[in-house]
């Protein structure tokens, strides 16, 4: 009687230590006497022997690792500190188990080191514009080391860049001294704007005068010339007037169209004698 009582208590803590249960995002590796059976199992339930099997359940679930801020010197020799994060999947439960003791301690070891190996060799601004660029190239080399442990790495982010006080305050600097050039420039630009429209309008009245006036083109000529002879110049051009040459193409012609005309009244003569 007292063995069908004991054996009443022990089935179900019996059933206890033989069943196991795998959610869908998780896979059951099991050791017997030290060897893998078969490949991961899951999800659902399954039993094992509790006396000869030892289980490792792994969790496939994308996890995120926040890499701590570290001091690292970019190539032109700017000390920064780099905050980023890395995630990281299980695709391969039988590998992750083999090939290395704490694989979410060897991820977070690795990764740090490959950020400032690759944050190394760019330049501060090559790593202030080239964000996607650097963050995938972090991505494929720590997912190449990796994948031998069966863990993927969907993505790998930098957060943030901080720069050193010193180097802020002469950015902060420079970038005041080029606003205030950028609007000394424009004043100044404005200024010879007003100042050509000005010359223009000017011009515009002087035109006008001197087309009401024709003697005044010709008292500014005269000025000219005069302005002209005082700087003893070697040589002198006279922009002559058009109409100055009108009149001296057209007596010209008219004393081509004299000596003409007296040719052919001698031809005449000479004919009737």
């Amino acid at each position: 009687m007292f063995f069908s009582w004991l054996l009443v208590l022990l089935i179900p803590i019996f059933w206890f230590f033989i069943i196991r249960t795998v959610r869908t995002f998780e896979r059951a590796v099991i050791f017997r006497l030290g060897k893998i059976t078969g490949g991961a199992k899951g999800p659902g339930v399954f039993l094992i022997n509790p006396c000869l099997d030892d289980i490792r359940v792994m969790d496939l679930r994308i996890e995120t690792f926040n890499l701590p801020p570290q001091e690292m010197m970019t190539k032109d020799s700017v000390t920064v500190h780099v905050d980023a994060v890395c995630f990281m999947k299980v695709v391969d439960p039988v590998l992750v188990v083999l090939e290395v003791d704490n694989y979410k301690v060897a991820f977070n070891n690795f990764a740090a080191t490959t950020l400032r190996s690759v944050v190394g060799t760019y330049d501060l601004q090559q790593l202030l514009s080239g964000m996607n660029e650097i963050n995938e190239r972090i991505r494929v080399i720590i997912e190449q080391e990796t994948s031998n442990w069966g863990v993927a790495v969907p993505a790998v982010e930098i957060k943030d860049v901080k720069l050193p006080q010193s180097l802020q305050r002469a950015m902060a600097a420079l970038s005041f001294f080029l606003e205030a050039e950028a609007e000394r420039e424009r004043r100044a630009k404005i200024i010879s704007a007003r100042g050509e429209s000005e010359s223009a309008h000017e011009l515009a009245r002087a035109a006008d005068t001197i087309a009401q006036a024709p003697g005044a083109l010709q008292l500014r000529y005269l000025h000219t010339l005069t302005q002209i002879a005082a700087e003893n110049n070697s040589t002198i051009v006279f922009p002559l007037p058009m109409e100055l040459l009108g009149g001296f193409m057209n007596n010209g012609d008219k004393n081509l169209k004299k000596l003409q005309t007296n040719a052919s009244k001698d031809e005449q003569k000479e004919d009737q004698q």
